[in-house]
Order: structure tokens, then sequence, then C-alpha cells
């Protein structure tokens, strides 16, 4: 017997959610990106963040933005890929802010990635250190990736705070204990799609009980869909069923996670929601 799909969660359209984490430069939405785009504007979601990872797809990400009200753009180099650049890029990544401030919202996704491992951890650090810098010059929130390196990502942020204008802690996978030293740097918390997937009871916990200010939402599509499409490919459409658990996990309803997220989301990466529809 097939697998029945979860009905859509409905939000009341006087609302809106934020995507605050997608890839939307990646071949998986190639073909259709405008369709997608559109499907998730006429459900309620009202603003995507595309995320930078190398100096191309950071292109690509402001590259989008411009073509679409609705998508704002990061910038940054990725843990994976820090062991195949030099200092030129960071700096030419530094002159694409300069010229591309008025569609860039963020600095990231940034950090160390110590499950792959496709840089070295010293590279990792290196960088992870001399782009912190970088987005602090520039004045731009930080989008941290943390992947088994809890201790040493907390070090390295220490070392370089405060951080005046704010940062998030991507696809949280810590559990409450690590959540309070993080939100202790000011920093935001994301809950993607897993907090959906019935054995994810540490990440369920975090999103329970952190403090409403620090919560924000994402997809980090095209991965790590939510269920019922897990294993599928994600995209900001399926916000809505990581909303709507994390609404149930906090005993609220999906618009008051809606207003509470959107207002984190556009506080932190200082823009506003646009009313125009994807065409």
């Amino acid at each position: 017997m097939a697998k029945k799909k979860k009905i859509l969660p409905e939000l009341d359209g006087q609302y809106a959610l934020v995507d605050t984490h997608c890839h939307l430069d990646m071949a998986a939405f190639q073909n259709d990106r405008k369709a997608i785009l559109h499907t998730a504007r006429a459900h309620g979601i009202g603003a995507v963040i595309t995320i930078g990872i190398d100096l191309q797809s950071s292109r690509d990400a402001i590259r989008i933005a411009q073509q679409h009200q609705m998508v704002k753009a990061t910038v940054g180099v990725h843990p994976h890929d820090v062991g195949n650049i030099d200092g030129s890029i960071i700096e030419e990544i530094s002159e694409l802010i300069d010229k591309r401030r008025d569609k860039i919202v963020g600095y990231g996704e940034i950090g160390l990635d110590y499950v792959k491992q496709y840089s070295s951890p010293e590279i990792q650090r290196h960088y992870f250190q001399q782009q912190l810098v970088l987005a602090k010059n520039h004045k731009l929130p930080v989008i941290i990736h943390d992947r088994e390196a809890h201790d040493d990502i907390l070090d390295i942020l220490k070392a370089n705070a405060p951080f005046d204008y704010g940062g998030v802690m991507h696809c949280f996978s810590g559990d409450m204990e690590y959540a309070r030293k993080v939100l202790d740097l000011g920093f935001h918390i994301s809950v993607p799609g897993i907090v959906t997937f019935k054995k994810a009871y540490v990440l369920q916990e975090v999103a329970k009980n952190i403090p409403e200010e620090s919560l924000l939402l994402e997809t980090d599509g095209p991965f790590l869909a939510p269920d019922p499409y897990r294993g599928k490919r994600n995209e900001p459409l399926f916000l809505l069923y990581t909303a709507a658990e994390v609404a149930r996990l906090r005993d609220t309803t999906l618009e008051e996670i809606a207003e509470t997220t959107t207002l984190n989301a556009t506080r932190l990466f200082n823009f506003t929601l646009t009313t125009e529809a994807e065409t």
C-alpha cells in the first residue's frame, strides 16, 4: 500500500513564513525554480534566503535574488570547500559584498565539518576565523555550519565575540545544553525539517524549549526534507510541515510560529517582506 501523503498545513493568509536557509542555486532546482517559488509564495512562504557556499554559488545566489523579489542572498565559503581556495577568493567575496550589498543579507554558510572533512580541520578553522572577521567588518550576521565540531565552533566564536550583527546556528544538531551555550553568545537557532522525524527527540526538545526570540526555521533545501517527504527533494513549500511540528511541540498555533519566526528572521537579516507575487 502506498504511503498516504500528509495534508499540507494551511497558514492564515495574514501571516508568512521565512525559509532562512535554502540552496536555490543547486542543480536540483535548475528546471523549476520559478515554479517552486511561485507555489511557495501562494502558500504563505514570504521570503527565502538562498545561501552561498563558494564564490560561484555566492554569485548565483545574488543573481537569483535579483530575479525574484522574495529571495535574499548570502555569500561565503562552506567548510567543505575551503581546502580549494586561497586568500584571493576571500578578497573577491569581500568585493562582491561591496558591489551587491543591496541583495546580501548575511555571511555564510561558514563553519566546521568534522564528519566528511573534505577540507582538513586546520584549514577549516583558519578560514572560519578569517570569514568571521570579514563578516563583522561588513556588518553582516553569520550563518554557521556545525557538524560534530561543537567545542571548536564555540571556542572560535567566543574568541571573536561579540557579534554585534548576530548570527544563526543553521540546521541545529546539538542538545539543549549546547543550545544554551549558543544562545549565550547571542545567536539564533534554526530548526530544520529533521524535527518532524519520529526519533528526532533531541532536536524536538530544543525546538520546544528555546526562547521564542531565538527561534528560526529553515528547509536546507534541496536536503533534509521533512516528513512526509523524507528522502525526497526539499523545497521552500515544505517549511510548512516544519513550522506545524514546531507549533505542536510548543503547544501553540502555526500562525503564532509564523509571526514569531518571521519577526526574528527579518530583524536578524535586516529586510522587510514584499507583497509582490512571484510571476
